[in-house]
């Protein structure tokens, strides 16, 4: 930002006397200052802030109809808080009351008169270098902000980046395209958003689902990429792959870390108990678990796999349907049932 200079300042100055008026433009113009306005009617001055957006105004205290102090009062209002507006007031009352009214009412310097020219000046420029470095503040601040920001969004898409290749090193050993983990994420974040959840929370969802099957990376293959069905020792030893993913993600102080290890542990729990590791049932299941539970079910049916063919959507609907109430929440499956039907439509 350029430093300021008297020929850019724009100088307000409200003064029911015309002949101080003319007498501050006439010190104000040999100074330099080319900017001035002026009113004789404190009841502009609301119009005149808009029109104008001085650098400063020169405020007379005892004017009829509506003293400084009450002029004061609206301009603070109009103006709030974050604004560095000087106000500097015109004044021959020299008693502390006077002076103490104006400080509470947000005045920032006096000028006693009869004027003193030099005087005039320097208090002048010292407010208005005062609202030059307070702007030059402001805008390093606002600049930092933004840095922050497409700093702090920068490192969101790494760590979203990091988890979903994280997901995908899982997948791979019984998905070679790496997408499930994706539509998983995806389809939640649609069901979650339906259900009401607000967009930082099905965000999470959506960040966090792709990790839910990371504990495979603890199964041997012969268990987890065997054609058909498990025996039951071997079912008991997948089932495994819920534990071993939490504690793979447990212990983070990261939000989505710890909604990916809830999600991990929980999301082969059903609504009904039978479900595992913990036999939760209803409520009990967080709800991040049981949404991304149904999309993964969904997916999962939908796409072929090395120990099955894939189901139509049609059929794997019809599936969900008939899980209401047992593998799934009602209320999901009624979200999911929405979400579904509009992508299909």
């Amino acid at each position: 930002m350029a430093e300021y200079t008297p020929s850019q300042a724009k100088i307000l100055i409200v003064d029911d006397q015309e002949y101080n008026i003319s007498l501050l433009e006439r010190i104000l113009g040999r100074a330099g200052f080319v900017h001035i306005h002026s009113t004789e009617d404190p009841h502009q001055i609301l119009q005149l802030l808009k029109d104008i957006d001085p650098d400063i105004i020169l405020l007379d205290l005892h004017m009829p109809g509506m003293d400084g102090i009450q002029a004061l009062k609206l301009i603070r209002e109009q103006t709030g808080p974050d604004n560095y507006l000087p106000v500097l007031m015109l004044t021959a009352d020299v008693t502390p009351k006077a002076r103490q009214e104006g400080l509470q009412a947000g005045v920032n310097d006096f000028l006693t008169k009869p004027y003193d020219r030099t005087e005039v000046i320097l208090r002048i420029n010292n407010l208005l270098k005062t609202r030059d470095l307070h702007r030059q503040l402001q805008f390093t601040n606002a600049l930092l902000e933004e840095r922050v920001q497409q700093r702090t969004e920068q490192l969101q898409q790494a760590q979203y980046e990091i988890l979903e290749l994280f997901g995908r090193a899982a997948e791979y050993r019984d998905d070679m395209t790496g997408m499930h983990t994706q539509r998983v994420g995806k389809l939640s974040k649609r069901i979650a958003i339906r259900l009401g959840l607000s967009e930082q929370q099905s965000e999470l969802i959506a960040m966090a689902a792709p990790l839910h099957d990371i504990g495979k990376i603890g199964i041997p293959d012969q268990i987890l990429l065997k054609p058909g069905r498990f025996e039951p020792e071997e079912f008991e030893q997948m089932k495994l792959h819920t534990t071993i993913g939490a504690s793979i993600l447990e212990g983070s102080s990261f939000d989505v870390i710890k909604m990916a290890e809830t999600i991990t542990r929980s999301h082969h729990e059903k609504w009904d108990g039978t479900g595992y590791p913990q036999g939760l049932s209803g409520e009990a299941i967080p709800v991040e678990a049981r949404i991304v539970a149904l999309a993964d079910f969904y997916d999962a049916l939908t796409h072929e796999r090395p120990y099955k063919k894939a189901w139509t959507s049609l059929e794997a609907i019809q599936e969900v349907e008939v899980q209401r109430g047992k593998h799934f929440d009602p209320s999901i499956v009624e979200a999911f049932l929405y979400e579904v039907g509009q992508s299909e439509g």
